[in-house]
């Protein structure tokens, strides 16, 4: 026991490490970059090596440094999980969370009230992103993966699949609209979606239209494009909400707007989505925590 190094300086070295940058990392532990800085030096003269590689920009971790962090995070992760296990009233703890912005914002957010009920002492930290963070960095603990197949970076279990629909907003149609013909679709104000060009099988209006045509709908060959186009997903299913024009909505995304009658499905043309998948790290230190926070997650699924 003698020869671990001072707490303070095994944090501030997790901290800076994971972020990649002593400004943040002082910013996450109240303390000045000086200190930080001053704690990691120590740190190096204890290992006799350095720990990081601060020029040239941005800053990056030795070899030694890449070896210690994932030590020293899931120790520090254990030590969190069993001060959360045996504090009364708190079986969950800190939890970092990863998934696109539209399922934060439109699936995961208006469901925080339900958890906060289900586990009151715990506290979830949530980075909506479409970049693909790395679980085994450390930097999140779970990941909400939208893929077409199954996630191999970790443990990987779906919660559900989606289906993209044509909907609308009710004053985008004639009272008491039923389903659409295609042509009709085509010929009004629409919203896209950009999927990224790689995924040939992305809902987009155009694959919409060429389904539509195996299916013998009449259309005629020049169709216009869709005068609006968002890159971000939640942007555009606001869009639509708002009567901006029609959408190919996942109906993940938006059963609420459909529940309540603020948008309307106007075909009978689906497309297949992706699935959702809660994914963590088979050898992650607080597995237990993960795996309850997943259970409530499938039951929010199945209601």
């Amino acid at each position: 026991m003698s020869r671990l190094p001072p707490l303070r300086q095994l944090q501030a070295f997790e901290s800076a490490a994971r972020l990649l940058s002593f400004k943040r990392a002082a910013e996450e532990l109240s303390v000045t970059p000086t200190a930080v800085s001053h704690q990691i030096r120590q740190l190096e003269r204890y290992c006799g090596q350095a720990l990081f590689h601060r020029l040239p920009r941005p800053m990056q971790l030795t070899a030694v440094g890449a070896q210690l962090l994932p030590v020293v995070r899931d120790a520090f992760l254990s030590i969190s999980d069993e001060l959360a296990r045996i504090t009364p009233g708190s079986s969950i703890g800190h939890l970092r969370v990863t998934t696109t912005n539209a399922f934060a914002a439109r699936w995961l957010l208006p469901r925080l009230e339900n958890w906060q009920a289900e586990a009151p002492e715990s506290t979830l930290d949530l980075a909506g992103t479409d970049t693909v963070l790395n679980l085994r960095t450390g930097e999140v603990d779970v990941a909400i993966r939208y893929a077409r197949q199954c996630p191999t970076d970790g443990v990987a279990v779906e919660l559900f699949r989606d289906s993209f629909y044509v909907v609308a907003a009710p004053s985008m149609l004639p009272d008491s609209v039923g389903m659409l013909e295609p042509q009709a679709i085509l010929d009004l104000p629409r919203v896209e979606i950009g999927w990224p060009l790689t995924d040939e099988k992305a809902p987009t209006w155009r694959r919409w239209e060429n389904a539509a045509r195996a299916a013998a709908h009449p259309i005629s060959r020049t169709v216009r494009s869709a005068q609006w186009k968002f890159h971000e997903e939640h942007h555009g299913i606001e869009a639509i909400v708002a009567g901006r024009g029609l959408g190919l909505c996942s109906d993940v995304l938006v059963a609420r707007e459909l529940a309540d009658g603020r948008l309307v499905q106007i075909s009978d043309i689906v497309l297949p989505g992706y699935g959702f998948y809660f994914v963590y790290r088979a050898d992650h230190p607080r597995r237990r925590s993960l795996e309850t926070l997943l259970l409530w997650m499938k039951r929010e699924a199945s209601l």
